[in-house]
């Protein structure tokens, strides 16, 4: 379910975050849904429940997960954080659409380069255009 990249410079918990907001955004974690308990996927990925925990502590504050006393963790309204995400997205994909256009990139260049990030993410690779 989740797999981490020990030559990631970021923080194990933060990566635990990432991998389980993509789960939850792609609808393989769905609402209401028991998380994994803190001590078997520290097991599972050998590393330390401290770690588990502390991602779970930021997933919570984030809204992406409740805790019920003596039974675990849940999965949020995913539709709402989708929503929230997807607003989220739009403001970037302005901001950056705003900021092509400043450097002189048309319409169809940006859509060309989005086009190529597929096809390569599709390959397994990374455009590096």
């Amino acid at each position: 379910m989740i797999t981490l990249d020990y030559r990631d410079r970021r923080p194990l918990y933060e990566q635990v975050v990432e991998r389980f907001r993509e789960l939850m955004f792609q609808g393989i974690l769905k609402e209401n849904e028991k998380m994994p308990s803190v001590r078997s996927l520290a097991m599972e990925l050998s590393i330390t429940p401290n770690t588990i925990q502390r991602a779970y502590v930021e997933l919570e504050r984030m809204g992406m997960i409740y805790s019920v006393k003596g039974k675990g963790s849940f999965v949020a309204d995913s539709g709402r954080l989708r929503s929230q995400r997807m607003k989220e997205w739009e403001a970037d994909f302005r901001r950056l659409a705003e900021e092509g256009l400043k450097l002189g990139l048309s319409p169809e260049d940006m859509a060309d380069r989005i086009r190529r990030m597929k096809t390569m993410e599709e390959k397994g690779g990374e455009d590096h255009d």
